[in-house]
């Protein structure tokens, strides 16, 4: 089975969760920015939660499916749409041979996932299949995808093919078919055009001034259009240090707030650097970090001081949230009545 690339779109790339074990010789870990939006996917068309999708960035590519394919779109809404009909998100979609996915004007968030059952059949390096895009490393030949390009799919799962009779049984199949039953993805993202978000305090967040700690807590800051995949810069109150100082580089992870010369923080992201110099102010929770992939270069943050105690409360839930959705999905395919 494969997929064949029409037009590229922006900026599209193959990423599982990550390249993890493996910083501590310089290799930055990668995968998806918005990992519930992917994990969800997979397990929506059959697959296990760690399998690659596709990551859709803003303006999305438009594919060609050369053959029947169970797919899922899940993460931002990109107005994707099949042969004229509108593709409805967080719900199984068999898509019929020969027709063409387009995407259009984003109505919320930043990035799609599009995960197929099976996965995408590209080499795993060191234990991942993710698009390190800066050290054209994984992925489709490690880069992003061009118009051209041709992917194929792995053999499906038991459950992925029950999943395509029941889909082919259940009506007639146009450009594409698909539930009347749907995942209700808001106990793991809420979309907004201003995001709230959770963080704990940095290790070296009492070495900025009074002033500075108060406008970072009550400030409002706009993500700027040089943010990418290692790091979202942000403008807004500056944050200024009591005294100049020079640190050892440390160990930074996904959403580690740093602070530059320059006083306008950076959020760290997936294509982060493995170790940092600048002060690490805060680190963004857990259970935020898939609302900060789907934030948009013009969106406002602003911050909430959280503790340990309820970080490790947030991600429980999420995860808590994900097991009873396995079951939840197991059930509906397995289920007589299929709608």
């Amino acid at each position: 089975m494969t997929i064949t690339v029409l037009n590229s779109g922006m900026l599209s790339s193959i990423q599982d969760l990550g390249r993890h074990g493996f910083q501590k010789h310089g290799v930055i870990v990668s995968g998806a920015m918005d990992s519930y939006s992917l994990r969800i996917g997979n397990l929506i068309v059959g697959n296990k939660e760690e399998e690659a999708g596709l990551e859709i960035t803003l303006l999305g590519p438009t594919l060609l499916f050369e053959n029947d394919m169970l797919i899922a779109i899940t993460g931002g809404d990109l107005s994707p749409v099949i042969e004229g009909r509108s593709v409805p998100l967080w719900r199984p979609v068999l898509v019929k041979k020969g027709s063409v996915l387009n995407f259009g004007k984003i109505k919320s968030g930043c990035r799609a996932y599009l995960c197929v059952a099976g996965g995408f059949t590209v080499p795993e390096m060191l234990n991942s299949k993710s698009t390190y895009l800066r050290a054209r490393m994984g992925g489709y030949k490690g880069r992003a995808l061009k118009t051209g390009d041709r992917i194929e799919i792995n053999s499906i799962s038991h459950l992925s093919e029950k999943l395509i009779i029941k889909l082919q049984n259940n009506k007639a199949l146009d450009a594409f078919t698909t539930t009347n039953w749907f995942v209700d993805f808001h106990k793991f993202i809420t979309f907004s055009n201003e995001y709230r978000i959770r963080i704990l305090a940095g290790n070296h967040f009492s070495m900025c001034s009074t002033n500075s700690q108060m406008n970072f807590y009550t400030g409002k800051y706009t993500v700027t259009p040089q943010s990418d995949r290692m790091g979202y810069r942000i403008n807004g109150p500056e944050v200024k240090l009591n005294e100049k100082c020079e640190l050892l580089s440390e160990a930074v992870t996904f959403g580690t707030i740093q602070l530059p010369p320059d006083g306008n923080p950076i959020i760290l992201v997936a294509d982060r650097q493995t170790t940092g110099g600048y002060p690490k102010i805060a680190q963004v929770v857990s259970a935020d970090l898939s609302l900060i992939a789907q934030i948009k270069p013009g969106e406002i943050i602003s911050f909430q001081e959280s503790t340990l105690q309820e970080a490790e409360y947030l991600i429980i839930q999420k995860e808590k949230g994900m097991r009873e959705l396995d079951i939840f999905l197991k059930m509906k395919i397995n289920e007589n009545r299929f709608n």
